[in-house]
């Protein structure tokens, strides 16, 4: 059995490349970014304070989530109901992290993330999966690309799925993001000493999932 971390900032392409690398290596892939965005908007719809511990955490008991993998692709499900488009949104990803930075909610999603790495080999990508969730992951990379590059690939999806967006507006959004993902006093994103440094500014997205395999195939 094996486990792959993928840590890296927001926009970097961690989930569109950990999806094609678990997919061609037969591995569960684990979207660790959806949970916490499924939190941030289940907490939204509410009314409370993403950033309150106190109004977030008596609402965790009522939380269920699943990933469920389909014809469509994997899907995300809050108690029930399938939110994976509504949980892309820039709302959302704010919402994400500013629930990240609690610790109840850390809590809440350390147990089921580990559970199943536990059940099967797994790809899992998030801020903090190679430092908190599996500090023994036998391969561990650090994805990251410039700020500006990341942008573009943000308002390029926007633009493929016919949204109005303004790149200068989503680079704020992505430095704003980085900021509050690294200065966080719970679990900062920042990359493990054992793990691989892979900047993809310049890579395809082919290259980059072909770089992953050929550090899972060497073992890190």
């Amino acid at each position: 059995m094996k486990a792959v971390a993928i840590d890296g900032p927001a926009g970097a392409g961690k989930s569109t490349i950990a999806k094609q690398a678990a997919e061609r290596l037969g591995y569960i892939y684990v979207d660790t970014g959806a949970l916490y965005r499924a939190i941030g908007l289940y907490v939204s719809q509410r009314g409370a304070d993403p950033a309150g511990e106190e109004e977030v955490a008596p609402l965790l008991k009522d939380i269920r989530l699943e990933l469920v993998l389909t014809e469509e692709g994997q899907r995300v499900l809050l108690n029930g109901e399938d939110v994976s488009r509504r949980i892309r949104t820039p709302e959302a990803a704010l919402n994400a992290s500013r629930v990240a930075a609690l610790p109840a909610v850390r809590a809440f999603l350390l147990e089921l993330q580990r559970g199943i790495a536990e059940r099967s080999p797994v790809v899992m990508d998030g801020r903090d999966i190679g430092t908190v969730v599996l500090p023994e992951a036998e391969v561990k990379i650090f994805l990251t690309a410039a700020p500006e590059e990341r942008a573009r690939r943000r308002l390029l999806e926007h633009q493929q799925r016919g949204e109005q967006a303004d790149y200068q507006t989503l680079l704020e959004e992505i430095k704003a993001r980085d900021h509050a993902d690294s200065t966080r006093a719970i679990a900062p994103l920042r990359q493990a000493e054992d793990a691989v440094l892979l900047d993809t500014t310049h890579l395809t997205p082919e290259e980059a999932i072909q770089a992953v395999l050929n550090l899972v195939k060497r073992g890190g």
